[in-house]
């Protein structure tokens, strides 16, 4: 999955004033309140696994690929274990993967883009050229390689995806330390005496995290997808369910061919799920927060049909 890209310049993001709540935000736009429902029932689901569960995980009850029926609507996977209850743990795990990558992609994005941006010049070039180094190598290579040389686990899947999903962030946090650098108030404060520190934690920072917010929630939806991705490579947590281990194990043992079709279709609608509606929540806080996007769309602009004139009218116009 290629990494999200703004619809807009980064340096327009606006401010999370007093009262401009996340929530608020994402309530105006029908986008992002499907995809907060969507989200939020998922993770409330998985949350909950051990109590919404019908049977214990591994529990076989009943022939391999057993087909949905009363007590299993999900159907069976190749162990003859329930699907509802396998999906509700390995969603967990696969969420609890992405949320980790997420947040440790978003700090080392944040300290380096900062780092680059407000320093400028010879730490700005050298912190770059870093990041250059990883983004110019396929992620889920450089992911596939790291995971198979570190080993498997749920903590070294999560450091190895958010120690390489962190670039995007750092490029795009750059870009606005440089352009807040540059304004008046933050020059002022500087010439007035103020440290580094403060005039970064007062002053450049509250710029900073409405861009922040957008891009982790986009790094989210990345990090699903590349936990996904690398389970069903082999590379994940053989011990723990996820996601893409249960399409892996259904494909392996040919779900496709003996027409068990729920074995595999159930987790990837989740993957789906969760990635879509991360995308929605981003792009409608995306939408709120850069005042740019609501004037960029025609379909957004309201045209009046100006009557016809008369034809008298016509005629002393002529």
């Amino acid at each position: 999955m290629s990494t999200p890209i703004l619809s807009a310049p980064v340096d327009s993001y606006l401010p999370l004033r007093r009262g401009r709540s996340l929530v608020g935000l994402i309530r105006g736009n029908v986008a992002g309140t499907v995809g907060s429902v969507v989200l939020l029932l998922i993770v409330a689901a998985a949350a909950a696994a051990p109590l919404l569960a019908p049977t214990d995980l591994y529990e076989p009850v009943g022939e391999p690929f057993g087909a949905p029926s009363a007590s299993h609507p999900l159907g069976l996977d190749d162990a003859g274990q329930d699907m509802r209850t396998l999906l509700l743990y390995s969603t967990r795990v696969t969420l609890l993967v992405g949320f980790g990558a997420t947040l440790l992609a978003a700090t080392i994005g944040l300290l380096i883009g900062v780092a680059a941006g407000y320093a400028g010049g010879r730490t700005d070039g050298l912190l770059m050229r870093f990041t250059d180094f990883f983004l110019v190598i396929p992620e889920v290579a450089l992911m596939m390689i790291i995971a198979a040389v570190w080993g498997s686990g749920v903590g070294k899947l999560t450091v190895v995806i958010g120690a390489i999903l962190w670039t995007w962030t750092a490029r795009v946090i750059r870009a606005q330390a440089k352009s807040v650098r540059e304004r008046v108030y933050v020059k002022r404060t500087r010439a007035l005496g103020a440290g580094h520190w403060h005039t970064v934690s007062k002053h450049v920072f509250p710029q900073l995290a409405p861009l922040l917010v957008v891009t982790s929630v986009l790094a989210f939806a990345v990090a699903v997808f590349d936990e996904t991705a690398l389970s069903f490579l082999g590379l994940g947590d053989p011990n723990k369910p996820s996601l893409g281990r249960m399409i892996a194990l259904a494909s392996s043992a040919g779900s496709v061919s003996n027409g068990a079709w729920w074995a595999i279709f159930y987790p990837g609608m989740v993957v789906t799920l969760i990635i879509l509606s991360l995308t929605m929540i981003g792009t409608a806080l995306e939408d709120a927060l850069n005042p740019r996007l609501r004037v960029s769309h025609l379909s957004r602009l309201h045209f009046r049909v100006l009557p016809r004139p008369s034809r008298a009218l016509r005629d002393e116009m002529q």
